[in-house]
């Protein structure tokens, strides 16, 4: 079983739209969006995967989800069949944070394949779970999001070197930074020196929950992207459908 988040009570988060972020930006892909997580961005646009009854984790929200409503599980099968019917050749795991449930995502990719072979498969993680070793080979590619400091999660949960390390190893994991603020950029520098990610696999993305604040911050982080030689990534579904669930 997979547990997964909503779009309606009882309804699971598995649809189709376009790619918004990254290097598949545009791209026509089926999503599964998985409930849980082990960080608590103050900033995310998916708090009703984690913020739950009894979670004290700080959000600028500050809204509580009822767990019921917000959570449904399905099995592996039953998931590899939704996806199967839809037209995307894409899909993407995408959450909360979708490796917490490594194993039953491997069940489920290989059900997947066996009905719609050939699928690209990404999956979108914050970067701190090691792959599943069952999952991991059935992976075309990581969206990685490192949590800044502005993300309100401690470094020592958000920044884990050993995993750093190793997904730049990984020529399928892409660098995906969210930034608010121009100061931001300092952070993202000592993490590329650090670890030598190499500028053409590392994104700078403005955080953002409308066009009109995306929009403001697009214009001084393209010119940063410009100056340092990073990819800039814009969040094409909030444009198009604004910040709701099933986009």
């Amino acid at each position: 079983m997979l547990t997964l988040a909503t779009t309606a009570p009882g309804e699971p988060e598995i649809f189709s739209s376009l790619q918004g972020e990254g290097p598949s930006l545009g791209r026509p892909s089926t999503f599964v969006r998985l409930s849980r997580c082990n960080l608590a961005c103050q900033w995310c646009d998916t708090a009703y995967t984690w913020r739950f009854e009894g979670d004290n984790r700080p959000h600028r929200d500050d809204t509580v989800y009822d767990r019921k409503a917000n959570q449904v599980a399905l099995g592996e099968g039953d998931i590899a069949a939704r996806i199967a019917a839809l037209p995307p050749d894409r899909l993407v795991l995408t959450g909360g944070e979708p490796l917490l449930q490594g194993a039953a995502l491997a069940r489920m990719v290989a059900s997947l394949n066996e009905l719609r072979p050939g699928m690209h498969i990404e999956v979108e993680t914050n970067g701190t779970i090691t792959p599943h070793p069952a999952l991991d080979p059935l992976i075309h590619q990581y969206n990685v999001s490192p949590k800044l400091a502005h993300s309100g999660n401690p470094p020592d949960l958000a920044l884990i070197s050993e995993r750093l390390a190793a997904w730049v190893t990984d020529g399928r994991a892409f660098f995906k930074f969210v930034i608010a603020e121009p100061s931001d950029l300092d952070e993202v520098l000592a993490l590329r020196d650090a670890y030598t990610i190499p500028g053409d696999r590392l994104f700078l993305m403005p955080e953002g929950r409308s066009s009109d604040v995306l929009r403001e911050r697009a214009i001084w982080l393209a010119e940063i992207c410009v100056h340092n030689g990073f990819r800039f990534t814009d969040r094409l579904h909030i444009h198009l459908w604004g910040d709701t669930r099933g986009t």
